[in-house]
């Protein structure tokens, strides 16, 4: 009966992991540029005598969906999609370079060029920062150029480029934090084929659907768990009973 009970709570475990992880990538669903979180698990057959028939559940490795979403067209300056493949290089909270799909840029009080996440957009030499300005716009290439306050309308000035990456995505991964990083540690080098997209937003690539439909089968995966830990109890009960007769 212990090993029985034991196969039963390790699959419910298990379950439960993915069941979060499905939640989470459910409550991101209207995110811009999401990118949803995936979770394998295997099953491992114990070694030694008499125990190669019991297997237990284990979780194997958690990923990233890198599909992309659909670019919806907003017509507002600051929203920007990537087209195609790529990444903006944002600042994770530790200082250290993320990547970000998440176009909704806005520019707070100092001047700072953040995403919708508030996170500082980063440029050739770090954080892209803005000077005063009637009239700002970013080009295909990243490149954020103003009209700078009291100045002519056709004075353009370049401030800075949006650092645009592409690495491989075997060399990347999700941190603690939700951010997409390099598995090494390391930075991207900036990619001049990345191209960004106008006014328009990223969409999640998170299937509201197929999250909802993975959510009830992930439910009635835990109930067949608990099921057979209730059953373990009741043939240890039973077992009980005929010793007592015994």
């Amino acid at each position: 009966m212990d090993h029985f009970i034991y196969i039963a709570a390790s699959g419910a475990r298990e379950t439960m992991l993915a069941q979060a992880a499905n939640t989470h990538n459910l409550a991101n669903a209207s995110t811009t540029g999401f990118r949803a979180d995936l979770v394998t698990a295997e099953s491992a057959y114990l070694s030694g005598a008499g125990q190669e028939s019991r297997a237990y559940a284990g979780m194997k490795g958690r990923g990233v969906d890198f599909r992309e979403g659909v670019i919806n067209s907003t017509g507002r300056t600051l929203d920007l999609a990537i087209n195609g493949q790529g990444w903006m290089s944002v600042e994770a909270p530790d200082g250290s370079e993320a990547f970000s799909r998440r176009g909704d840029f806005r520019i707070n009080e100092f001047g700072q060029l953040l995403n919708g996440a508030g996170q500082a957009v980063l440029g050739n030499a770090g954080p892209v920062a803005i000077p005063p300005y009637t009239d700002v716009s970013v080009g295909a290439d990243g490149t954020v150029s103003i009209v700078p306050l009291g100045e002519d309308p056709n004075t353009l000035v370049v401030v800075d480029r949006i650092k645009l990456v592409n690495p491989d995505t075997s060399l990347l991964s999700k941190n603690n934090a939700g951010l997409v990083q390099m598995t090494d540690g390391q930075e991207a080098l900036p990619d001049a084929s990345v191209k960004l997209v106008s006014g328009a937003l990223e969409s999640s690539n998170v299937n509201s659907v197929e999250a909802m439909v993975t959510m009830i089968e992930l439910a009635r995966q835990f109930e067949t768990h608990v099921k057979m830990m209730k059953t373990a109890e009741q043939l240890d009960s039973s077992s009980a009973k005929l010793m007592t007769m015994s």
